[in-house]
């Protein structure tokens, strides 16, 4: 069994999707519009070059999207994507670049658990947390 977020976006799932690609170094695999599938009519004309699915991969992980019609579109909440880095700079570059124009919930900083972690909501209202954790010690 494999779990993929699907991440379902108010018209700019292409533009996310290449931020995505570019910052998390995924590769696109598929970019489909309505436009040239059975759904293009059921769709007003100027969604036709809107996203009905995509797939990004990331090293084997995906992360599915699409445009949801105007009328169907409703805001993520109950749920974060996390990006789980070993490197304290890289989780610094990814959590800088991902929130820029977002809402930062929780500042990256160290806690109890982990060197980095920071919590926020990106400028496409998809919710992420960022996580370098500690090295975990064993109980004697």
């Amino acid at each position: 069994m494999q779990l993929n977020p699907y991440l379902i976006f108010n018209g700019d799932c292409e533009t996310a999707c290449k931020f995505y690609e570019q910052v998390l170094g995924a590769k696109i695999e598929a970019m489909m519009p309505h436009e040239g599938t059975p759904m293009a009519d059921q769709v007003p004309a100027e969604w036709r070059s809107k996203i009905i699915h995509a797939r990004l991969n990331l090293n084997g992980q995906l992360i599915m999207a699409s445009d949801a019609p105007p009328d169907r579109y409703n805001k993520t909440g109950g749920f974060s994507i996390n990006i789980s880095v070993t490197d304290p700079k890289e989780a610094d570059r990814i959590f800088n670049a991902l929130s820029e124009g977002g809402t930062i919930h929780m500042p990256i900083a160290e806690t109890f658990w982990a060197v980095r972690f920071g919590m926020f909501t990106d400028r496409f209202g998809t919710p992420w947390m960022v996580n370098c954790e500690k090295a975990v010690q064993k109980a004697a």
